[in-house]
């Protein structure tokens, strides 16, 4: 009988009676060794040097069998013998480094050649180091520990990275809540948001009619209920007619068309959108009624604030279509003169003649009784 198969029939008698079971029950240490090894009494040796340090070992007496469990129990090191029949060491480590799975287990290499040309090889292709046979047992505490701290680091680094990765993926969601994706982008790279004049901006508000006294005969829990479920349908429709929410004001919705995104008529979406918001209002629980204003012209654009971004519009135009909405019919969308100048072919109109509007003077505003379109 020689000597693989002596140290065979050993292996497995010590290993059906519990030798060295108790110490090294899977879980029982946080570093779990494969041990590669065709010869079963350099496998046993090298258990009995390992398990001095409390690692918990696990053997494989052919290059097959070690691939095999390397993939199925995904080891922190592999002690791996360079001359083995049927797989040789270097070839398995050459299918270990192709595996995205296993290819950062860290390989110490054992063999009794001293040929440097292949040691060389085995580095190349990925291994940590090379022990030579016989294994002197303080060179292999003090690799295998090298080893195992290099893949904690390397571990750690890669949990921080997935960490980060994470974080950064949740700023992204926040901005993409706050901010439009136009300025997202120009945020990312240029690190800043530079303020800009855009013209022919049509500028919608929406606002409900006798909130306030609404609020004075309901409960804080009825009124949030009613209105989280109406800016919510609000977006939706901003969104269905390529509007851009810019914010809320208590009760009042504020979007833009033609803004960051060209629109071919920024006013005719904007009336779409009003139109259906009327309906959305008046079908809630809360029965509300909204007036619908729209005004288009320059606005000024930018990102405002740093521990609470947002992206807000300025100017005139902005002014005039608030007005326009408070001095306009309820359950109606209402226009200024100059919104009216791009939809006049479009739509059928009811003049409210010149209304005296604060801060504005006489102003004309029309309200919108049908589309054509």
């Amino acid at each position: 009988m020689n000597e693989t198969t002596v140290g065979y029939s050993l292996l497995t008698g010590m290993m059906s009676v519990g030798y060295g079971a108790h110490p090294f029950q899977p879980g029982a240490s946080e570093q779990t060794i494969l041990v590669v090894e065709d010869s079963p009494t350099q496998a046993l040796l090298l258990e009995a040097l390992l398990s001095e340090t409390g690692h918990n070992v696990i053997w494989a007496l052919d290059g097959r069998q070690g691939l095999a469990m390397a993939r199925q129990m995904h080891p922190d090191l592999i002690i791996l013998d360079m001359e083995m029949p049927e797989l040789n060491g270097d070839e398995v480590l050459r299918l270990l480094k192709a595996e995205p799975a296993l290819q950062d287990i860290p390989v110490v290499m054992v063999s009794v050649l001293d040929d440097i040309d292949k040691i060389a090889m085995c580095i190349e292709l990925g291994a940590e180091d090379y022990l030579p046979k016989p294994v002197n047992a303080i060179l292999l505490k003090a690799r295998v520990a090298a080893c195992l701290e290099k893949k904690r680091l390397r571990d750690q680094e890669v949990e921080y990275l997935q960490r980060i990765e994470q974080e950064r993926q949740r700023f992204d969601e926040l901005l993409h809540v706050i901010l439009p994706q136009e300025i997202i982008a120009e945020l990312k790279n240029t690190g800043t948001v530079q303020p800009r004049q855009y013209p022919n901006v049509a500028v919608l508000f929406a606002d409900i009619a006798n909130f306030t006294p609404y609020c004075e005969t309901h409960t804080p829990d009825d009124i949030l209920a009613n209105l989280q479920a109406l800016i919510e349908a609000y977006e939706n429709l901003a969104l269905r007619y390529g509007l851009q929410k810019i914010k809320t004001m208590g009760d009042a919705f504020m979007a833009t068309a033609g803004l960051l995104r060209p629109l071919n008529n920024p006013v005719l979406n904007c009336i779409r959108c009003g139109l259906d918001m009327i309906p959305v209002a008046r079908a809630l629980p809360a029965g509300w009624q909204v007036r619908v204003g729209i005004h288009i012209g320059p606005v000024m654009a930018g990102v405002v604030g740093h521990r609470q971004y947002l992206f807000d519009i300025w100017g005139n135009t902005v002014n005039t279509a608030e007005r326009v909405q408070s001095y306009g019919v309820v359950e109606a969308v209402n226009l200024s003169e100059d919104a009216l100048a791009w939809v006049k072919d479009q739509c059928i109109v009811e003049s409210l003649g010149l209304v005296p509007v604060k801060g504005k003077g006489d102003m004309h505003i029309y309200h919108v009784q049908a589309l054509h379109v």
